[in-house]
């Protein structure tokens, strides 16, 4: 059954892979694995002689259990791994809500007034350290498609804005590494347990801030970005509370890891405090009573709480995918399969070596799964080095392809960019800045 399971998951997995190939969103394949591979389990279940126990991290024989011992450390097993996805996932839907909000009151708007210059070099230079620290808090799927849009505002010319969104897509990945909210990987070793915001900003801090300044400092000599932008400058239509929305939401989503940091708390509850909080304003803002269920208007005969339309807008075909891969992971972590690989692994090359290994295929394969099975796969205590090398190298290795990483997908349908200009023009810079990062985080780990 074990062979059952592992083929489940190759096939699933390069249905993932193969998505605008096949015409199949990629959350199907991932829920249809989890439910084969779990269910697996369940028929299985009096053939297996090992288990993992994700509370003490390690193999157990239950060659000697009856079948209803087995079936009860199953479900307690199944049960753990769910309660640990569902804080990730109402994490993620906490923070994509803020998200929402802020750009249901324009709050983005905030930004393109910030961009004063025409040069292209000093534009270039501004767009990616907004992308950069951006995505260190709204993550760097969302930064990506704040900053295109205002390019969009600025740039008329569609080759020169491909030339910028390469750079953004390499930025915000870079970004969205060094803080625990910035990527979803690095959020899933946060609240693993496996790092700490203090440790994780002071070790990737550096190294991902050189993956793209290396990149910058090559883009300043091309001859794309010479010269002045043209065009004229589209006139950006700002709301009364726009400016407000945008800090607050943004403060309000760096306070979570400041308030687990106090309370010891799950880091969604930290979300839903901040979530509520912005919510209350935000009603309060739009003239409304404070029922969040009253969606009656009486004027207009749909709703207009800002609160229902985010909740109606977040992306709920990337909650479910993570769900699924999450948690198919999980089955094969629960067989102790993961387990083994890792000591295999470690027995056979160096960790430096894998690691940066993982990052360069994060740039083919999701990122998501690959982070998922090495948190079962190494054994290391808690702010270990290796934990932020993984959050540092799955983080910043999908740029180096544009279908590595939701960053570059999602540049990649706004501005229509092809895979082999990306490869062409990005890939190489990209993978210049992912190595000097890997290199300045060896020297200061």
């Amino acid at each position: 059954m074990s062979t059952f399971i592992v083929l489940v998951f190759i096939i699933g997995y390069i249905a993932i892979t193969l998505e605008h190939q096949i015409k199949l969103d990629k959350l199907i394949p991932a829920l249809l694995m989890m439910a084969l591979a779990w269910a697996g389990i369940a028929v299985g279940i009096d053939g297996f002689t090992s288990w993992f126990d994700p509370h003490e991290s390690s193999l157990m024989d239950i060659s000697s259990f009856s079948h209803e011992n087995k079936l009860h450390l199953m479900e307690s097993t199944l049960l753990h791994h769910f309660g640990k996805t569902s804080e990730i996932l109402i994490f993620l839907m906490g923070a994509m809500t803020i998200v929402e909000m802020i750009d249901h009151f324009q709050g983005f708007n905030a930004i393109k007034k910030m961009i004063k210059t025409k040069n292209k070099k000093t534009l270039l230079w501004i767009i990616c350290f907004l992308a950069f620290f951006l995505s260190a808090i709204i993550d760097n799927l969302t930064a990506t498609i704040v900053l295109i849009t205002i390019l969009r505002k600025i740039i008329h010319d569609s080759k020169d804005r491909m030339w910028y969104a390469g750079f953004i897509i390499i930025a915000a990945n870079a970004g969205g590494a060094w803080t625990p909210i910035g990527d979803v990987t690095t959020t899933m070793l946060w609240m693993a347990g496996k790092v700490s915001t203090g440790k994780l900003i002071m070790l990737l801090g550096i190294p991902s801030l050189i993956n793209i300044l290396i990149p910058l400092i090559i883009g300043s000599f091309l001859n794309v970005f010479k010269g002045n932008v043209g065009g004229t400058e589209e006139t950006v239509q700002e709301r009364k509370y726009s400016s407000l929305m945008l800090y607050l939401g943004l403060i309000l989503i760096v306070f979570v890891p400041v308030f687990k940091t106090i309370t010891h708390l799950p880091p969604y509850i930290g979300m839903m405090l901040s979530l509520s909080i912005f919510a209350i304003i935000a009603e309060l803002i739009s003239k409304r009573s404070f029922s969040l269920t009253d969606v009656t208007d009486t004027s207009h005969g749909h709703a207009t709480s800002p609160t229902l339309r985010a909740l109606g807008k977040i992306e709920m075909p990337s909650v479910l995918f993570f769900l699924g891969i999450l948690m198919t992971v999980a089955s094969l972590e629960s067989l102790g399969l993961i387990f083994n690989f890792g000591q295999v692994v470690n027995a056979s090359i160096s960790q430096n070596l894998f690691v940066t290994l993982l990052g360069v295929s994060s740039a083919i394969i999701d990122n998501v799964p690959l982070v998922a099975a090495s948190i079962g796969m190494f054994q290391e205590v808690p702010d270990a080095n290796v934990w932020h090398f993984i959050a540092y190298a799955a983080g910043t290795g999908g740029s180096m392809l544009i279908i590595g990483s939701a960053a570059g997908v999602v540049a990649m349908g706004m501005e229509k960019i092809s895979f082999g200009w990306y490869l062409k023009n990005i890939t190489l810079l990209a993978f210049l800045g992912y190595l000097c990062g890997i290199g300045a985080f060896i020297l200061m780990a």
